[in-house]
């Protein structure tokens, strides 16, 4: 028996207490005009432009030292990750709610603090739900407030019954859609704008001899920016006041995938779809 069975996971955090950290980012135009090549747009970033819902994830990254990362790419430790034996984790989603964009081209600040965590018992075991709260403050203004649910297990991966989508779509069209192409380059240019080494999302050997993925797997955080940038197609004059996002299932590279939007009373319902009914995220924003 290991050590969380013998004492399970809430043992394992009773005096975990991470505190807040603050960090410092330029919100430069370099970064953001990367990450538009990187998603095949064609915006032309200058300084004094509202940065688009989400893009805030290619700043204030952590870098640890290469040695300080696990066999799976993760930090090893960290101050807001729980100090349970071998850690997995899993994006679950989050929300955020936006009083004003950043402005590209000026410093912001960002404070980071862990707002909850629950225990609970699942089919496969205990899980460890914890959100992680985050401002955002510039000019001394709070421009954002986002809170992040990401779900902990403790032990060996344990390869779950998942299929990459090779069928084809068959769903009914809905007002907005895109169809977005993954593919091994994307994920690769993903990671290293948003400091994601995670192995799963680029090494496709580990992938799937490790962790049992059918194939690489899709950032979560790609898959909502792809709900956010729906959005800012099809209503590119409305403000976005609230954002919420969850993660059902995972994306594989190479998946054909839909992304879909109907405008609704205030704001619109997103999801992105494959295999005709299978959804892998869901979205729901509302207006200013």
């Amino acid at each position: 028996m290991n050590e969380t069975a013998k004492i399970g996971i809430g043992g394992h955090i009773t005096s975990w207490h991470p505190g807040s950290a603050e960090n410092e980012d330029l919100i430069s135009v370099e970064r953001a005009r990367q990450l538009a090549a990187t998603l095949d747009l064609s915006d032309a970033f200058t300084d004094g432009d509202a940065l688009p819902l989400l893009w805030h994830w290619a700043y204030f990254l952590d870098w640890p030292q290469t040695g300080d990362l696990g066999p799976d790419g993760h930090p090893r430790d960290g101050q807001f990750l729980p100090p349970i034996p071998n850690r997995r984790r899993m994006f679950a989603g989050g929300r955020i709610t936006v009083s004003s964009p950043l402005e590209i081209g000026e410093s912001a600040v960002r404070r980071s603090t862990v707002a909850r965590t629950t225990v609970k018992v699942g089919r496969t075991g205990e899980m460890l739900f914890v959100t992680v709260r985050y401002e955002y403050r510039q000019g001394g203004h709070v421009c954002m407030v986002e809170e992040q649910d990401l779900v902990y297990r403790s032990g060996e991966a344990v390869a779950a019954a998942f299929d990459s989508g090779v069928e084809s779509l068959g769903l009914p069209a809905e007002p907005w859609t895109a169809h977005p192409r993954t593919h091994p380059v994307l994920l690769f240019r993903f990671s290293a704008l948003t400091g994601n080494a995670h192995r799963i999302h680029y090494d496709e050997a580990y992938t799937t001899g490790t962790e049992g993925y059918p194939g690489m797997v899709v950032h979560g955080p790609l898959l909502a920016v792809y709900l956010a940038e729906l959005v800012r197609e099809h209503a590119p004059r409305r403000a976005v006041e609230d954002f919420e996002y969850r993660f059902t299932r995972p994306v594989f590279v190479g998946d054909e995938i839909r992304v879909t939007g109907r405008p609704v009373e205030g704001g619109a319902d997103l999801a992105i779809w494959s295999r005709g009914s299978t959804a892998h995220a869901t979205g729901k924003v509302r207006y200013r």
